[in-house]
């Protein structure tokens, strides 16, 4: 297995310094010499817009993504409207901060009906597509492990991403392969392949055994069970080359200085991505 050799690639995950400001995230990837960042929007509205694409610009540092968008489904016409609306105000922010990268969490079904919920998230696709490709911006479809189906995102297999971006060109929709939400599904590795040419997005982290918390039980790579380097390198076969995201949440590394967590996490990309 091919390793990495420099840090021209990574990305903090603005979630896994959790704790950090924009401008305090900012500050501590150029302290540690990571290149690129991908920014959460409650932390672009913390100081607004302006002000963040001003310290983007300040720092020098690339924003490999916006998360998110999506969360599409709602009970009401109106509601799936306000989200739509919310959702060209993500497409802006992501322009105007530098990323042509939107990621699309896409969200639950607001009553016992997934299938409905399914196709409200690939409407809400194809009602948002028009003003993202005005922008400059790409929806990429994240889907999550099935245990956040009922919470977070009907889309739960990168076969179900991959349906539903290619109803559109590669340079338009694509997906976003996170090591924690696909690890464990057997189609992977087809999937993955399928995706090529529309990966917009690679996410590392690891799984914890035993898992401490559905969501805040991510691991620091190499803490957990995931073949992360393999599927890197299937990722780099199926024609991605871009940022590798750090995504963590877990509480114990929120809670620790965020110049710590950077350091390990250059350790651990070089030995484990």
């Amino acid at each position: 297995m091919q390793e990495l050799t420099d840090f021209k690639r990574l990305s903090l995950n603005q979630i896994t310094t959790d704790l950090w400001n924009l401008r305090e995230a900012l500050d501590g990837c150029a302290r540690a010499g990571i290149p690129q960042i991908a920014i959460w929007r409650h932390k672009v509205a913390e100081g607004g817009l302006a002000e963040a694409k001003r310290l983007v610009r300040d720092a020098g540092i690339r924003v490999s993504s916006l998360c998110r968008g999506g969360m599409f489904p709602a009970a009401t016409a109106s509601e799936r409207q306000a989200r739509l609306d919310d959702n060209r105000r993500a497409v802006e922010e992501a322009a105007e901060l530098g990323t042509d990268t939107l990621v699309l969490v896409c969200g639950p079904a607001p009553d016992r009906d997934i299938a409905t919920a399914r196709r409200w998230v690939a409407e809400g696709i194809e009602q948002l597509l028009p003003f993202a490709k005005s922008r400059g911006v790409k929806l990429a479809i994240e889907p999550l492990h099935p245990m956040y189906a009922a919470e977070r995102s009907v889309v739960v297999t990168l076969d179900q991403a991959n349906t539903m971006a290619e109803a559109y060109a590669t340079d338009e929709v694509g997906v976003i392969v996170d090591v924690f939400h696909v690890w464990w599904d057997p189609e992977l590795y087809k999937q993955i392949q399928r995706a090529s040419g529309r990966i917009l997005g690679f996410h590392v982290s690891d799984w914890i055994v035993p898992t401490p918390h559905m969501l805040m039980g991510r691991g620091m790579m190499g803490d957990g069970v995931i073949e992360i380097r393999r599927i890197r390198e299937a990722v780099e076969a199926a024609g991605y080359a871009g940022p590798i995201e750090v995504e963590i949440f877990n509480q114990a590394i929120w809670d620790r200085p965020g110049d710590d967590v950077l350091a390990q996490i250059k350790a651990r990309y070089m030995e484990h991505v």
